[in-house]
């Protein structure tokens, strides 16, 4: 079982930037390939990034491709990422997903566990 709890939401004006945290915990977290969704009101999640258990294959959505960048620390057990050059339709819940077995994903459901979300809200 792998616990997540995301940080680091809040309100940005576009253009501005944000670091978003996902804390793990359990048996099998640093071992976990990662990933981060988003959900806008009204609209399905959708996949934003991912990353392999060593971090070396990342994934990402065309839309956020060279402002988004995913990272982790395996000894603190926490997945980052990073969002640069923010814009408002960047706007909605962010959530942190991991997966039990299998290498870094893009689809929801190869994902086991799921944070609560935190909230990214962009102003224009």
């Amino acid at each position: 079982q792998v616990q997540l709890v995301e940080s680091g939401g809040g309100l940005v004006q576009a253009g501005g930037s944000l670091r978003l945290s996902c804390a793990a915990s359990g048996r099998t977290a640093s071992s976990s390939a990662m990933g981060w969704f988003r959900q806008a009101p009204g609209k399905e999640r959708e996949f934003v990034a991912s990353i392999s258990w060593s971090g070396a294959t990342t994934y990402y959505a065309d839309s956020v491709k060279g402002r988004f960048t995913i990272s982790r620390d395996n000894a603190k057990n926490t997945v980052f990422l990073q969002m640069n050059s923010l814009k408002p339709e960047d706007t909605a819940v962010y959530y942190c997903a991991a997966r039990r077995i299998g290498g870094a994903a893009t689809t929801l459901n190869s994902y086991d566990y799921w944070g609560q979300g935190t909230q990214v809200t962009v102003s224009s």
